[in-house]
């Protein structure tokens, strides 16, 4: 629930509200009341005819390309798709209507998002059997429910349709903070219950939110009870992962008020009469008068994606790759695995030939130690009240070379565990000093 008073309150704090539906839908935002000029307004319901909104869409455009380049190239590894998209942001230097931009928009998207249809989505392994197979790669951005990327069927692409809706939400403050209508787009025509410009002004951000989710796979596994799906195959989000994801807010924030504050300079400046520089209320880049200039290469720092446990997809907290939770039963089975390997090794054929050589070499020596060359001092109890003591004073190391026994051998010795054959104890009391 959320009151009047909690509304007035974000009001004071020059704060906005917003509410998403689990979807990504937006359902209600508020956002700054104070004064705006009426002519800013009116020259961007005028951009759409006299080419300033070609301007502005081709610049947006252009840096969409940009970053579609860049997350394919750098993250996803697929030269040969950047350099097509490459060619497609090129190609609208020369673009001279709206409608060649959307193509050259539209044809770079499709290329984009093949290079994404084959990427792998993990899951824990206790998830494994409850995943459908469709949910296992990225697949389609267009949903089979719809024709388009809304009402995703899978959990990466749902979770990229919400991280838009919160920028989608940003970006409609962004320009409302600045004086400009949301609703007036100039790559979104006009349409009912829809912020065309807020769609506009996320298009060069939405790359950066693209880098994020991707980081974010990359970093461990999706967890199964992160997701529902409902009776028509829609893929939505639980609430409290929701609720997570809303946590990028301020960081799609800081990414679209370059672009809403160029907007906003490019509009005011279209118009006949000269007027002093809008101020740069979202970046505060300018606090005396515009730069002028085409929109700015806005490199935006991407959000953290937090390491995630592979096993169970928990956030791991510590530096450890796998969660506290699953960290010991990580270490009994790796414990088990190599104790299956020593297993192995110790019975392979060259461990077997080893053994049988070592076992040669302690009959034969065995064979001619002479019982009566042993001082009758030299018995048990004197080996361990004499000697047994005084090998903890030596390292495991000179007790096997002194009577060339293995290491493992040696060790039992040293902590009285064994007690060594009769023909050793003259070699250790010599080693330790208890002779008589």
């Amino acid at each position: 629930m959320i009151s009047f008073a909690a509304l007035r309150w974000l009001a004071d704090q020059n704060a906005a509200f917003v509410m998403l539906e689990r979807d990504g839908s937006v359902l209600a935002t508020t956002g700054p009341v104070r004064p705006s000029d009426a002519r800013l307004r009116r020259a961007q319901a005028l951009a759409f005819n006299n080419g300033v909104g070609l301007q502005v869409a081709i610049h947006l455009i252009d840096r969409k390309v940009a970053g579609q380049e860049s997350v394919v190239r750098e993250r996803l590894r697929n030269s040969l798709v950047a350099d097509g998209i490459a060619n497609f942001r090129r190609s609208l230097r020369s673009a001279n209507s709206l409608e060649a931009v959307l193509a050259i928009e539209a044809n770079a998207a499709a290329a984009y998002w093949s290079a994404w249809s084959k990427l792998p989505i993990q899951y824990p392994h206790k998830d494994q059997v409850r995943v459908p197979e469709h949910w296992r790669t990225f697949g389609a951005r267009m949903s089979p429910l719809t024709g388009s990327p809304r009402l995703a069927v899978n959990p990466p692409n749902a979770v990229l349709n919400f991280c838009y809706a919160i920028l989608e939400a940003e970006a409609r403050l962004a320009a409302a903070e600045l004086g400009l209508d949301p609703g007036l787009g100039v790559l979104h025509r006009d349409a009912p219950n829809r912020d065309s410009l807020a769609c506009d002004l996320m298009e060069a951000v939405r790359p950066v939110v693209d880098a994020f989710v991707l980081d974010w796979l990359n970093r461990g596994p999706l967890r199964r009870n992160w997701f529902f799906e409902e009776a028509n195959g829609n893929c939505r989000l639980m609430g409290e992962f929701a609720a997570e994801l809303s946590n990028t807010a301020i960081s799609w924030r800081k990414a679209v008020a370059p672009y809403a504050e160029e907007a906003a300079r490019i509009f005011w400046q279209a118009r006949r009469k000269s007027s002093t520089p809008l101020p740069t209320r979202l970046t505060q880049a300018r606090r005396s008068e515009a730069k002028a200039g085409n929109l700015v290469a806005s490199t935006p720092r991407i959000p953290q994606a937090k390491a995630r446990c592979p096993l169970c997809g928990s956030t791991v907290t510590t530096g450890s790759v796998y969660c506290a939770k699953c960290v010991p039963d990580v270490n009994r089975e790796n414990m088990l695995r190599q104790a299956k390997l020593g297993q192995i090794a110790t019975h392979s054929a060259i461990a077997e030939t080893r053994r049988a050589a070592t076992q040669a070499k302690q009959a034969e020596s065995l064979r001619k130690w002479n019982p009566s060359a042993l001082p009758k001092w030299l018995d048990e109890s004197f080996y361990r009240r004499e000697i047994l003591p005084r090998l903890s004073n030596f390292t495991v190391k000179k007790i096997r070379l002194a009577i060339d026994v293995s290491h493992p051998y040696a060790t039992l010795i040293r902590r009285g565990v064994s007690i060594p054959h009769p023909r050793h104890w003259m070699p250790l009391a010599e080693l330790t000093g208890c002779r008589r």
